[in-house]
């Protein structure tokens, strides 16, 4: 996260880092650039998150992002936003897991439009274009949730 933050600060972006505090004062995270706002858990850090973002793109990563991931997508497939969620696919890296939300779909497990808000693109430009041209489109089944 440090290399992301830092290399998003040089380029001249604002960085927010949501950090739980005892991730902080555990030393799990390194250096922070930009604003750094300090949350009780990993719950408050995703709801800030959601609070403070037009969009979120994961990285390779594991079980940590893997839970983020899916947190912010149960959010979306209950109405609470329609956010695009980017997966950043370097090497293919999220290919099964794609290929998994695709297989769920397909048996009706998740509506359209909670697999649509993921994004996959192998490269940073790709992702960027794709975030920027993304169109929630409401799903008439799920939207009855609300």
């Amino acid at each position: 996260m440090e290399c992301v933050s830092t290399a998003a600060h040089v380029g001249g972006s604002q960085v927010l880092g949501i950090i739980p505090t005892a991730l902080a004062e555990g030393n799990f995270v390194g250096k922070t650039v930009g604003e750094e706002l300090r949350v009780p858990t990993m719950q408050n850090r995703i709801s800030k998150m959601l609070d403070n973002s037009d969009a979120f793109i994961a990285l390779p990563g594991g079980i940590g992002t893997l839970e983020e991931i899916f947190q912010i997508a149960s959010w979306a497939q209950l109405n609470i936003h329609h956010k695009p969620i980017g997966l950043l696919n370097g090497n293919g890296f999220f290919n099964k897991l794609l290929s998994f939300l695709d297989q769920a779909g397909e048996e009706n497990f998740i509506p359209h439009s909670a697999r649509q808000i993921f994004i996959s693109a192998s490269t940073a430009e790709e992702m960027v274009d794709k975030l920027e041209s993304f169109v929630y489109k409401p799903d008439p089944v799920a939207a009855q949730i609300d």
